[in-house]
């Protein structure tokens, strides 16, 4: 058994050397296939990056009326993070907070800095940001509960009606980003299945006569389909090695561009925090296909 593996597994390094040609297109064509698939990594930390960022500027405010105590708007708190998980955070907002940001927010604009001398009040409302994972139905929940007996005497308004629309729209964005990942991975996968298979078989083309001559001298099955199934995979893990540092390289040098878009997302950083995750998916995605392109190749074109 050991012997005969040695056998194919010397075959399968000859074929490899003698073949150079076609084993280094081959593994040029895995290479940018697996490259195309990293990208799309690349592009889900992104997108997920933005998505998370674009959730987290939307929430819904419910505004409590004047004189409400604080420890009652603090229970309304407590008893909105028990209603669902799907509740992110609740963030509670006093009077005195509110008119600090709105005082930040207008500080250039002259005539609403004179108009809050000239009133000499506080005329804002203590309030609740709350925000959930970012469906517009868990949005409209939270909103519809807020507007029961329960909370109703007092809050004083839920600003949910005004947000409806930007909210869908967001969380339309986001799913589409979702489902084109998902769309362009599927299709990557079968063009790279498609290209890989036609390259290899041009090494099994290159090789019938030798396999004729296998044939005829009574090799098995399997001893004339391992050389060919273990050089798809030496393409694949070569591939691997490849790709994985022009990823690095890349990650490293577009992470500082990437950052003056995105502040707050390091490319490099998320490619080092996933590394094992991104070399099992090139290890899986080039061994497997150049070993099943292999074996699908030799089974459907050799008389074997």
């Amino acid at each position: 058994m050991l012997t005969s593996f040695n056998r194919i597994f010397k075959f399968a390094i000859d074929d490899f050397s003698r073949n150079k040609g076609i084993s280094l297109a081959a593994i040029f064509v895995l290479v940018v296939t697996i490259m195309l698939v990293s990208g799309l990594f690349f592009f889900r930390g992104i997108s997920s990056f933005l998505i998370s960022e674009i959730q987290d500027r939307i929430d819904i405010t419910a505004y409590f009326k004047d004189g409400v105590e604080e420890q009652d708007i603090l229970n309304v708190k407590d008893e909105i993070l028990k209603m669902s998980p799907n509740i992110k955070g609740v963030e509670y907002i006093s009077k005195e907070r509110a008119m600090e940001i709105f005082n930040k927010k207008h500080r250039d604009n002259a005539v609403i800095v004179r108009a809050i001398e000239e009133v000499g009040t506080n005329f804002l409302l203590p309030s609740l940001n709350i925000k959930t994972n970012g469906d517009p139905a868990q949005y409209a929940g939270v909103s519809n509960v807020l507007q029961t007996a329960n909370f109703s005497k007092f809050i004083d308004r839920v600003d949910f009606s005004q947000k409806k629309d930007t909210i869908e729209k967001v969380f339309s964005i986001t799913s589409n980003i979702n489902n084109f990942g998902i769309i362009t991975g599927v299709m990557l996968v079968i063009v790279a299945m498609l290209v890989v298979f036609n390259t290899i078989k041009l090494a099994v083309d290159n090789s019938k006569e030798e396999i004729s001559t296998m044939r005829i001298v009574g090799a098995s099955d399997w001893f004339i389909r391992g050389p060919f199934i273990i050089q798809g995979a030496i393409y694949g893990l070569i591939a691997c090695v490849v790709s994985l540092l022009i990823s690095g390289a890349s990650a490293y040098l577009l992470s500082s561009k990437i950052g003056v878009m995105m502040p707050g997302f390091n490319l490099f950083g998320y490619f080092l925090s996933n590394i094992w995750i991104l070399v099992l998916i090139q290890l899986a995605f080039g061994a497997g296909v150049g070993i099943i392109s292999s074996f699908i190749v030799v089974r459907k074109y050799l008389d074997v």
